[in-house]
């Protein structure tokens, strides 16, 4: 926890994020305003005001990777978090979804599950704890379930 971390310099704060997290800039950055008490966190407060301030195109991508998830899982939920779309399941993110000026980059907040689908991530560029796809994706859904299944299933076992 931000808190507990007994700095209040920005810098160390993103480090901690992003090292022990697993959190791209901008979400490392957004909490940290967050926690510095900037509101502006919630700036598009639903996914539909999201989805309506992007691309339709790449909107439409994104519902799709999230619709090959809820099909199987129908207890996740559609949040925003950091300004950016994300399925949630109780307090835990399942995966996110953020827009670049020519990618998305999917995270399923654990490079565990990064691991196990990586012999089906060789055609992407992939990061530490994400990964990147095009804004125009044909949205591959047994990879994405895949993701989502290994994801729960580490959320329940913890």
């Amino acid at each position: 926890r931000l808190k507990d971390l007994n700095t209040d310099k920005y810098q160390e704060q993103i480090a901690f994020l992003r090292e022990n997290h697993g959190f791209s800039q901008a979400h490392a950055n957004a909490l940290v305003m967050y926690h510095r008490g900037s509101r502006s966190s919630n700036k598009f407060g639903t996914p539909e005001n999201y989805f309506k301030s992007i691309d339709p195109q790449t909107a439409q991508t994104i519902k799709k990777i999230f619709a090959a998830v809820t099909a199987k899982h129908k207890n996740l939920e559609l949040v925003m978090a950091w300004n950016q779309p994300m399925l949630r399941l109780d307090t835990g993110y399942i995966v996110g979804v953020s827009v670049s000026k020519n990618h998305l980059t999917l995270n399923p907040f654990s490079a565990d599950v990064l691991k196990l689908v990586a012999p089906r991530l060789k055609n992407y560029e992939v990061k530490k704890h994400t990964f990147r796809v095009p804004l125009d994706w044909k949205v591959d859904a047994a990879l994405i379930r895949a993701m989502a299944k290994a994801r729960i299933a580490e959320m329940t076992r913890q």
